[in-house]
C-alpha cells in the first residue's frame, strides 16, 4: 500500500472518530438542553422567581444556543471534509490506475486534497488558494495528464508549514492555459524543516523520475528555499507533449 493511500486511510479515520465524538456530544448536549427546559418550565409554573433568577445566572440561554451552534458548524465542516476524502480516494483507488487522466480530474483531485489538508490548520491560518483555468483548452478533457502528479507539492506544503510563526502561510496557485499545466506552491518553512535540504524525501525523487519518464523535455520543476520561504514549480507542457506522442 502507497504512503499517500496509508497517510488518506489515517485521515479517514480520524475524521470518523470526530464525527462519532460531535455525534455524541450533540446528543448529550440536546439531552441537558431539554432538561433544562423542563426544569425552566416548572419554575415558571410554581412562580418561583428567586430559583429561576439563581439558575438564569449559571446558564445564560444565549450562552447555551451560541455552544449548540459551535457544535453544529463543527459537524458540518467534517461532513463537508468527509465529502471531499471520499472523492480523493475515489480517485486514487480508481483513476489512478490509469498511465493518464483530464487535466480537470488531477485539478479537481488537487482542489479536494487542499480541502482535506485545510482540516489541520487554525481558522486564523493564512492559506491563499487560486485556480486560473481556461475550461474551453481542447486538452482540458483528454487523457494526457499523469495522475497525482500535484500530490508531492501540496501534502510537502502542508507537512512542512511553520505553523507557530505569525506571518506563516501556504499559498498555492492552479493554472491551465494553453495546453500547460501549471503548480505553483509557497509556504513558510521553519529552520528545522527538511526542505532546507535540496531536493530531500522520497516523495520528490519519486516525482522527478516519473516526469522524466513521462514528460522528458516537455516539463519544468523547480524547488527552493528563500527568505524562510519554500517554493516549488511545476510545469507541464502537455501541448508539445501530445505533439511529440502523435510524430514518434
Amino acid at each position: 500500500m502507497s504512503p499517500a493511500i496509508i497517510i488518506l486511510l489515517s485521515i479517514a479515520l480520524l475524521l470518523l472518530g470526530i464525527v462519532g465524538w460531535l455525534f455524541v456530544r450533540m446528543r448529550r448536549t440536546e439531552k441537558v438542553r431539554k432538561e433544562l427546559e423542563g426544569r425552566f418550565m416548572e419554575l415558571e409554573t410554581r412562580n418561583n422567581t428567586l430559583q429561576l433568577q439563581t439558575l438564569e445566572s449559571r446558564l445564560n440561554p444565549h450562552l447555551f444556543k451560541n455552544i449548540l451552534n459551535s457544535i453544529q458548524s463543527h459537524a458540518y465542516q467534517t461532513y463537508f471534509a468527509m465529502d471531499k476524502l471520499s472523492n480523493v480516494l475515489d480517485y486514487i483507488l480508481y483513476e489512478s490506475q490509469n498511465r493518464y487522466v483530464s487535466p480537470r480530474e488531477e485539478i479537481d483531485f488537487a482542489l479536494n486534497l487542499i480541502e482535506i489538508n485545510k482540516i489541520k490548520l487554525s481558522p486564523l491560518f493564512s492559506i491563499s488558494v487560486k485556480k486560473k483555468i481556461d475550461e474551453t483548452d481542447g486538452l482540458y478533457e483528454q487523457k494526457i495528464l499523469a495522475p497525482l502528479i500535484s500530490i508531492d507539492l501540496i501534502e510537502n506544503a502542508f507537512k512542512h508549514a511553520d505553523l507557530q510563526s505569525a506571518d506563516a502561510f501556504i499559498s498555492i496557485v492552479i493554472e491551465f492555459k494553453d495546453g500547460i499545466f501549471t503548480l505553483i506552491v509557497h509556504n513558510k518553512i521553519s529552520g528545522k524543516s527538511a526542505f532546507l535540504k535540496e531536493n530531500s524525501g522520497i516523495g520528490a525523487t519519486t516525482l522527478d523520475q516519473r516526469l522524466k519518464i513521462l514528460y522528458n523535455q516537455c516539463y519544468k520543476l523547480e524547488r527552493y528555499a528563500e527568505d524562510e520561504v519554500y517554493v516549488a514549480q511545476l510545469k507541464i507542457n502537455l501541448l508539445e507533449h501530445k505533439n511529440k506522442m502523435l510524430t514518434a
